[in-house]
């Protein structure tokens, strides 16, 4: 995936005419790691290095998160969306999944299995709270029972 998706972004970048001096200047990230991204020596780049390339190269947001394999991610995940969740609730739940930090347990960090691991968990917990807050009462308790 990381290959492809560089080779992708290369391909992008050199139909747009930048250099990947003139890409990294205007995206605000290091040539060497656009390099790396390009070469597929480094990961898919995270949602948010994603949003400031595409602007950068006046190309489509959506379309660097298909071709990174975020899309495919969330709509597997979409599967699981309760049916009363509003449109709210959804935009909610991919800014989770697009918030995807890198993490790490005790200093050390977690390979792919144990991170889809966590996010499953992350999503069950999500879609409980979600209903949890939307069965609370809207009005306060008459204290006057006291």
């Amino acid at each position: 995936m990381e290959q492809d998706f560089g080779l992708y972004m290369k391909r992008l970048r050199e139909r747009k005419g930048l250099t990947l001096s003139q890409l990294a200047v205007a995206a605000g990230i290091s040539g060497s790691q656009i390099s790396r991204i390009e070469n597929g020596l480094r990961g898919v780049p995270k949602p948010a290095t994603l949003r400031r390339l595409a602007e950068a190269m006046n190309a489509s947001y959506e379309e660097l998160m298909e071709r990174a394999g975020y899309l495919q991610e969330y709509e597997q995940m979409a599967e699981g969306i309760p049916e009363w969740a509003t449109s709210k609730d959804k935009r909610d739940f991919k800014k989770m999944l697009e918030d995807d930090g890198e993490l790490m347990f005790d200093g050390i960090p977690l390979n792919k299995e144990d991170r889809q691991r966590i996010k499953d968990v992350l999503t069950g917990l999500f879609w409980e709270a979600k209903q949890m807050n939307k069965r609370k009462p809207t009005s306060k308790p008459d204290k006057s029972d006291d």
